[in-house]
């Protein structure tokens, strides 16, 4: 084999390694929350719940992002099949580093109040442009 097509490959690889580190050295997490308008028993959550949790997450992190205005109807199947239907509004905060722990307790923590069995949060990696 050319030595030179290998030191080339050797070279291209270290740098696709190298490129790799940098992106998750720099890389941040955008949080996502869908948090229902409706508590299991068909209860409005009061508007107090919302403001509250923006104000800890603006605490905690900064800021974040609520798109509170028009909500998202969703709907699923449970294992006895009935159909479920539920409206949710989204909260964004980017952070760095990702907290995986505190995010899971913070979870637990907003079905309580939202009176959920489940809520999603979800961390999906951003890359700054």
């Amino acid at each position: 084999m050319d030595s030179r097509k290998t030191g080339s490959w050797a070279a291209l690889t270290a740098r696709a390694y190298w490129l790799r580190a940098k992106a998750a050295r720099e890389a941040v997490f955008l949080v996502q929350l869908l948090l229902p308008l409706y508590d299991n028993s068909g209860r409005r959550v009061p508007y107090e719940r919302f403001t509250e949790l923006r104000d800890e997450l603006t605490e905690r992190f900064g800021g974040v992002t609520a798109f509170l205005s028009a909500p998202a109807r969703g709907s699923w199947k449970q294992d006895d099949g009935q159909i479920d239907r539920d409206e949710v509004v989204m909260c964004e905060v980017m952070v760095d580093p990702l907290e995986r722990t505190w995010w899971a307790e913070y979870r637990k923590t907003l079905e309580g109040r939202f009176g959920q069995r489940e809520l999603v949060v979800r961390a999906l990696p951003v890359e700054r442009i």
